[in-house]
């Protein structure tokens, strides 16, 4: 059995200035712990996610479905806590909400129903992610 870790948000910016968020490798550096990647919106694409502060860890991932402006996700496998391979699937779904907000509905699922500190550091991280991607929106 797996489990699922759901995430909803109100973001206030347009849905395609938060898509460019999501799509963009430059900006993703930006609100992402990850320093480094080499993503591109291209169903197929292998990329990475390095150099998260205090982590020397790599994410790999592969693009598995663009819908713009709608639904990106993309599998993310990195080590877990007891340094077994843990491979789960990130979707963000975009909407558009009242006065030109967005809402982004993240989905991160495939997680071992054993792996309760991952899934409590993912809930940890995401939240924590989506917060810099607000500032960073509210800031341009």
């Amino acid at each position: 059995m797996s489990e699922t870790v759901a995430l909803d948000f109100e973001l206030k910016s347009p849905v395609e200035r938060v898509w460019y968020a999501l799509t963009d490798s430059a900006t993703l550096s930006k609100w992402m712990m990850f320093k480094s990647n080499n993503f591109k919106p291209v169903v197929g694409h292998a990329f990475q996610f390095r150099e998260a502060p205090g982590w020397d860890g790599v994410v790999d991932c592969e693009v598995t479905d663009v819908e713009e402006p709608i639904r990106l996700s993309y599998t993310w496998t990195a080590a877990g806590v007891d340094g077994t391979p843990q491979s789960t699937l990130v979707t963000f779904t975009l909407t558009v909400g009242e006065g030109g907000t967005t809402r982004l509905h993240l989905e991160q699922s495939g997680f071992r129903s054993e792996a309760k500190q991952e899934i409590g550091g993912a809930k940890y991280a995401w939240t924590s992610m989506v917060d810099q991607l607000t500032s960073l929106l509210a800031s341009e």
